[in-house]
């Protein structure tokens, strides 16, 4: 009976581990793989773009940039896809949209820039380019909502 409390025990805990580091910010396999979330649709389809900014002000034209910090090998990273696919069409000229894969090349500095630890990481800018919030994991789409109200999304 004892052996099998400690085996159910060793078992879960190695489901824990298993789960919480399978999204860490370093890549297990460097190279990049294929852009394609679970469901095959393009992961980029929100993709990784800068943040455009105006060149006589220096501000961007959007209230609000979202910035998504992620992998599209991640499973909470590939669950957030929905969610920036509805806030850039329901908030189009409001929101800017921007999605860094960083466990490729070219998304690595990002993850670098803005200090991320764990993935997904969603980093909210305002119009003057400075970070007003950040969120760490998945994101429900009601609750990201709220965080873009307060720079008066509508």
């Amino acid at each position: 009976m004892r052996r099998s409390i400690r085996t159910s025990a060793l078992f879960l805990s190695l489901l824990t581990l298993i789960f919480f580091t399978s999204c860490t910010t370093s890549p297990r396999n460097p190279k990049p793989t294929d852009s394609k979330t679970a469901d095959g649709s393009a992961a980029t389809e929100v993709v990784q773009q800068k943040v455009p900014l105006d060149n006589n002000t220096g501000k961007t034209s959007y209230k609000v940039t979202f910035i998504e910090l992620g992998s599209v090998r991640c499973i909470p990273c590939q669950q957030m896809q929905p969610v920036m696919k509805s806030i850039k069409e329901k908030y189009a000229g409001q929101v800017n949209v921007v999605f860094y894969d960083v466990w490729t090349e070219a998304g690595a500095p990002y993850g670098k820039q803005y200090g991320i630890e764990a993935i997904p990481t969603q980093v909210f800018l305002d119009k003057d380019g400075k970070e007003f919030f950040r969120h760490l994991g998945f994101f429900a789409e009601e609750e990201l909502i709220k965080v873009l109200k307060q720079k008066g999304v509508k």
